[in-house]
């Protein structure tokens, strides 16, 4: 009868309801179903995919790069999975421009199509004004282009952040740093990957600003080794590049000779660590 009938409509309409809560919750928390699109937001406000990509990031080799007096350093950790690699390929430190260097965590493919994109802005700014690209317009360009992945269904963000540096005689040494939302800051000293926090607590008791960038080159190698962790990556190989005062504001790899006095330190540094550490 119809008592009967509007019961079970009843009963039926608040077991759906429960269950799409109950769902919705669940999902809300562990990313399933609103993670299939990097248009969309979780109801507690979340972009899973972006949260994904900075993950990805995250398991990357450790990249540091310091700010100094007179330039800046960018040491990166690029994990070796095959003892048949041949030193000094993929290389995760780039030229944007001959006065703009940067270094970069994250997914290899990823990588090297922000870069070529990178290159392609400040070639295009250069023909335009026939001035090379200062650091913030590069910055704010590489920046919405790596947010435009962010917004459509259709795409999905760059597993990627990229350490950008340059300096001039008028404005100095700067550095920034993009992350795979599009977001930029600039930093004194930053660290991306696996090695992030443990990074961030060595350069924090450096004093940068008073530091040039043969000194800086010493402690991002110690930086690097001391963050290595030898269990889960026992191959790993440093890169090592600097633009500054020293290099008459060209982004440069570090020369063989200061290279191998950064390793040297680096390991010395790590040996006297383990050395105190067993005799505690």
């Amino acid at each position: 009868n119809a008592k009967q009938w509007y019961q079970r409509r009843v009963r039926e309409y608040k077991y759906f309801q429960h269950y799409y809560i109950t769902n919705n919750l669940r999902m809300s928390s562990i990313g399933s179903g609103y993670d299939l699109s990097a248009g969309q937001f979780s109801p507690d406000g979340r972009v899973f995919q972006v949260e994904y990509a900075i993950k990805a990031v995250e398991n990357s080799g450790s990249v540091i790069g310091l700010r100094g007096k007179d330039g800046v350093v960018f040491g990166v950790e690029k994990i070796i999975t095959s003892k048949l690699y041949e030193n000094g390929s993929n290389r995760r430190v780039h030229s944007i421009d001959t006065h703009i260097g940067a270094a970069v965590a994250g997914l290899l493919s990823d990588a090297r199509a922000v870069v070529n994109r990178a290159r392609d802005d400040a070639a295009d700014y250069r023909d335009t004004h026939q001035v090379p690209i200062p650091i913030k317009s590069l910055t704010e360009r590489l920046g919405k282009y790596m947010h435009y992945f962010t917004v459509y269904g259709h795409l999905r963000p760059f597993g990627v952040s990229i350490l950008i540096g340059t300096w001039d005689e008028i404005n100095g040494p700067k550095l920034m740093e993009i992350d795979p939302s599009g977001t930029a800051r600039g930093y004194y000293g930053c660290a991306v990957g696996k090695g992030k926090q443990n990074a961030k607590t060595e350069i924090e008791k450096l004093d940068l600003s008073s530091m040039s960038c043969r000194e800086l080159v010493k402690e991002v190698a110690k930086v690097i080794y001391s963050v290595h962790d030898e269990v889960k990556d026992k191959h790993f190989e440093l890169e090592l590049s600097w633009i500054g005062k020293e290099t008459g504001g060209t982004h440069q790899l570090v020369p063989q000779d200061i290279y191998a006095e950064a390793k040297t330190y680096a390991e010395e540094a790590l040996n006297d660590s383990d050395d105190e550490d067993t005799d505690m």
